[in-house]
Formats: C-alpha cells, structure tokens, sequence
C-alpha cells in the first residue's frame, strides 16, 4: 500500500525462516541487498545477539522487531512497538496521552512481549502505578523485576482479583490473545472501571472485541488493536525507503482486506 502510495520501487515480501537458520539470514541480508527487515516470533529475543548496534528502547525490552541494514553494512535494531502503542493512542483519544493516565493507575492484562513493550511506554508517559493481572502470577512478577524502571511502579494483581483491579484506573489495555478468533474468551466485567477509563485491546481480529464491544456500550472511549500494528510498521519503512508513510482510513481499510 505505503510502496504504491509513494510510488517508490521496491517490495515488502515475507520470509519463513527456521530459527536454526536466523543467524545465516541476518547475516546476508546487506549482501542479499536488503534494506532491513521486520522480525516476529520467535524470532525477536534470538536476534539481539545477532546484530551490532540496539537502540535503548530494544535494549529495555529485550526484543526487537526492526532491522536497518546501515551504509557500512552494519545491522542496527530498534523496537517500535511502543512507538506503535502511543501513535494508535494518539490517534483515539488524544488528549489523554502522557496526561490524563499520568496520576492514575494502568490495567495490563498479559505478562507477554507486547507487554514489556506496553510498559515500556507506560512508565515514558509517566505513569506512576501499572497493575499488572496475568492468568500465571509468576509471569507478571518476572515482568515486574526484569522491565528496568517497572518495579517500583508495578502492583501485582491476582488474576481471580482482575475486577478488582479496574477500580480508580485511567487505562486498561489488554495484551492477551483472550477473545481472539480462535481463541478464549475473555471473562472480564468493566462494572468497577471508571466511565472516564480509555479501554484497548491490541487483538485487531476481530476489530471489535467483545472487550471493546462491553466497553462501548457503557460509554467508555475504546482503541482497537489495528492502529498499533500500522503505526508499529512507520520507523522502519522511513529508515528503509526515506519516506514518513501515512496510517489512514486507506490503509486501515487495506489490511482489514487482507486480514
């Protein structure tokens, strides 16, 4: 879409590589004449070792998702999911960003990659306190201790106490595959969240989860899960191609197509 838009020569095409073979791929990519590449499970934690230059953000992650291949032939990473996160948030409810979350508490639902990445931009927005609700406790406790910066800021929550958790907050994000095509549902009342709570749910199949369906129907404003997955995709496409592309109804309208 962004290729035939800006009318620029070139191709975004999917690769299957095995992980025994990601070292090889990565390596060959300045002489394959790629410009870089985007990474996903379980490919993401792996490639940190195999690459020479990571940005911050990555680094406190301990994920990456981009690839540009430099001048010198140098692979630099970066994580852009946070990027993804905020934009798609600007996008809905802008002036609740970096502000009106900042003084009340985050629900995070999920202890998972996307997550680390949720947090990441949470704790950069200056939210003071992320709940932290996981079906396996452990998980949210290491996601506590291993996020630098979240430890101090992260209350864990039981997820049989998950309602309880919704009381006073500002956000709740959910970062499960709960409520997916295919998957569980996910069991969760909004009675205790604030009317005021901006609710989104990163699932973008289907678009309208029942999560954001409940959540519309009281009158909370909802964010769904698609805008992050466009936004997420705009850092690499500018270092690769020397174009900011454009996240709109077009391109919205494009990959629900394709989806």
């Amino acid at each position: 879409h962004w290729l035939a838009r800006y009318q620029i020569n070139g191709a975004y095409e999917a690769i299957a590589v095995q992980p025994e073979n990601l070292a090889a791929a990565l390596s060959n990519l300045a002489a394959d004449g790629l410009r870089g590449v985007n990474l996903t499970v379980p490919h993401k934690v792996a490639a940190l070792d195999l690459v020479d230059r990571i940005d911050d953000t990555a680094q406190r992650i301990g994920a990456i998702n981009t690839i540009v291949v430099e001048k010198d032939g140098k692979l630099a990473a970066s994580n852009t999911d946070t990027f993804g996160f905020i934009e798609n948030l600007r996008d809905h409810v802008p002036d609740q960003v970096g502000t009106a979350w900042s003084g009340r508490p985050a629900v995070i639902l999920g202890a998972g990659g996307a997550a680390r990445a949720i947090c990441t931009a949470l704790l950069d927005c200056g939210v003071s306190e992320i709940r932290l609700v996981n079906r396996t406790a452990a998980r949210a406790s290491a996601l506590a201790e291993t996020l630098p910066g979240l430890a101090q800021s992260a209350t864990i929550c039981a997820w049989a106490d998950r309602e309880g958790a919704l009381a006073d907050a500002g956000l709740l994000v959910n970062t499960t595959v709960l409520g997916m095509t295919g998957q569980d549902p996910l069991p969760l009342n909004l009675s205790n969240l604030p009317d005021d709570a901006t609710v989104n749910d990163i699932v973008y199949a289907p678009l309208e989860t029942a999560l954001l369906a409940q959540a519309r129907g009281r009158g909370n404003p909802v964010v769904d899960g698609l805008g992050m997955l466009l936004h997420q995709a705009r850092p690499g496409f500018r270092a690769w191609f020397g174009t900011d592309p454009v996240v709109d109804d077009g391109l919205r309208q494009a990959v629900l197509a394709g989806l």
